[in-house]
C-alpha cells in the first residue's frame, strides 16, 4: 500500500482519487498549509456554494474544458469536508460514497429489484415515495417539509410548485396560470396605488411566485430563463455603453433619454 507521500505523485490514472486524497490530507496534516489548516465545515460553506455555481456557469457556457475544471474544484470541496469529519472521527469519503451508493440502489428499484417504472414521471413519483418512507414522513409531516430546503428562493419555488402538482394541486391548463399572472398584477398595482409598502412587497413576491409557475408549467428551469435575462441584459448594457463612448459619452455624462436612445439601438441590433 502507498503512502501519502507515494499516492501524491503517483501517475496511474485509475487512482487519481485516491491521490487527491492524499494530497488532501497533506494539507491539514502538521507542517501543511497554514489556511487549510484552520478551516471548519462551517467556513467552507460559501467555498462550497461558489464552486457550485461556478460548475453550474461552465454547463451553461458549454466549456466543457472549464466544466472539467471546475467540478474538480466541487469535488474538492466533498473531500475536503470528508477530511475535517475524518479528523474527527465522524465518517470518512468512503463512508459518503457507500451512503449514495447505496441511496441509488434503494431508490431504482425498477433497475435494482423487481419494481416497474414507466417513463420519467413514474421514476421520480417512486423516488419520491420511497423518500418519504425512507424519512418516516408517510402521515406524519406535511407533504412539502423539507422541500428544497437550503435552495436559493427561485428555484425552490419550482420544487415546491412541481412536489403539489404530484398529488393534482395544479393548473389543468397554462391559460390557468397566465390568468393568475394578470390577477397578481393587478394586485400588486392596487397596492402600488395605495401606496402600501408591505403589501406591495407581498404582491411582488405571488407575482414572482406565479411567474415561476409559468416557467415549470412550461417545462423550463426558471434558474436558467434568469440567467439568459441576466446575460442578455448585461450584453445588452455593455452595447449601449460602447454605443455612448462611440458619441463620446460616458455612462456619467449621458442623460437618461440618451441611454434609452442607446439601449433601443443596442436592442434593433440585436435582431
Amino acid at each position: 500500500m502507498m503512502t501519502d507521500a507515494e499516492m501524491i505523485d503517483c501517475p496511474e490514472s485509475g487512482r487519481q482519487l485516491e491521490r487527491l486524497r492524499a494530497i488532501m490530507h497533506r494539507l491539514r496534516a502538521p507542517g501543511g498549509c497554514p489556511w487549510d489548516a484552520e478551516q471548519t465545515h462551517e467556513s467552507l460553506v460559501s467555498n462550497l456554494i461558489e464552486e457550485a455555481y461556478e460548475a453550474v456557469d461552465a454547463i451553461r457556457s458549454g466549456d466543457q474544458t472549464h466544466l472539467c475544471e471546475e467540478l474538480g474544484d466541487v469535488l474538492l470541496q466533498v473531500v475536503f469536508h470528508a477530511e475535517l469529519a475524518e479528523e474527527a472521527g465522524r465518517f470518512n469519503l468512503d463512508d459518503i460514497a457507500r451512503g449514495i451508493s447505496d441511496k441509488l440502489v434503494r431508490r431504482h428499484p425498477h433497475v435494482f429489484g423487481s419494481s416497474v417504472a414507466d417513463g420519467p414521471d413514474a421514476v421520480l413519483t417512486q423516488w419520491d415515495a420511497i423518500k418519504r418512507a425512507e424519512k418516516g414522513e408517510v402521515g406524519e409531516k406535511p407533504f412539502l417539509h423539507g422541500v428544497g430546503k437550503g435552495l436559493p428562493a427561485l428555484p425552490r419555488a419550482a420544487k415546491l410548485q412541481k412536489k403539489a402538482a404530484k398529488v393534482g394541486f395544479d393548473w389543468p391548463q397554462e391559460t390557468g396560470v397566465i390568468a393568475k399572472i394578470r390577477e397578481e398584477l393587478q394586485e400588486l398595482e392596487a397596492a402600488v396605488d395605495a401606496q402600501d409598502i408591505e403589501a406591495v412587497s407581498e404582491e411582488l413576491g405571488d407575482l414572482m411566485f406565479s411567474a415561476v409557475n409559468l416557467a415549470r408549467f412550461r417545462g423550463a428551469d426558471p434558474e436558467v430563463l434568469m440567467a439568459r435575462a441576466n446575460a442578455k441584459f448585461e450584453d445588452r448594457f455593455h452595447a449601449m455603453e460602447r454605443l455612448l463612448a462611440a458619441k463620446g459619452l460616458s455612462l456619467a455624462d449621458a442623460t437618461a433619454d440618451q441611454m434609452e436612445e442607446a439601449w433601443d439601438e443596442a436592442k434593433r441590433a440585436e435582431k
